[in-house]
């Protein structure tokens, strides 16, 4: 059995937190810029901007921060988010993992199709 679990944390109609952020989060953090970790993750400086742009306006603080004459870094909420999602996501995986409820009464594959 193999679990896949999508958490995602809506503010109003937006998606605030997802794994995608998270991910951005992460090599924002690691790399030290948005560009920087845009092109880590194949996306465009726009695309990257406009996912920090969400959430830092999705959160009582921002998450990011940029610096004067380039880079960014997480703000200390923006670590405190990224930690507490990530153990949210362990926490529901850890739910839907064997040997609980779910997985006990999941077969190894699908029956064949009726009919």
């Amino acid at each position: 059995m193999r679990v896949k679990v999508k958490v995602q944390i809506y503010c109003g109609d937006a998606i605030a937190m997802g794994p995608g952020k998270a991910a951005l989060l992460d090599a924002i953090g690691r790399d030290g810029s948005i560009s920087a970790a845009a092109r880590a993750m194949g996306m465009s400086y726009r695309r990257a901007w406009m996912l920090v742009d969400t959430m830092n306006r999705c959160f009582a603080q921002p998450l990011v921060a940029t610096r004067p004459g380039g880079g960014a870094d997480l703000t200390a909420d923006g670590a405190a988010v990224l930690g507490a999602y990530r153990a949210m996501v362990a926490q529901v995986e850890g739910a839907a993992a064997p040997p609980g409820p779910i997985a006990r009464r999941l077969r190894d594959a699908p029956l064949a199709p009726a009919g």
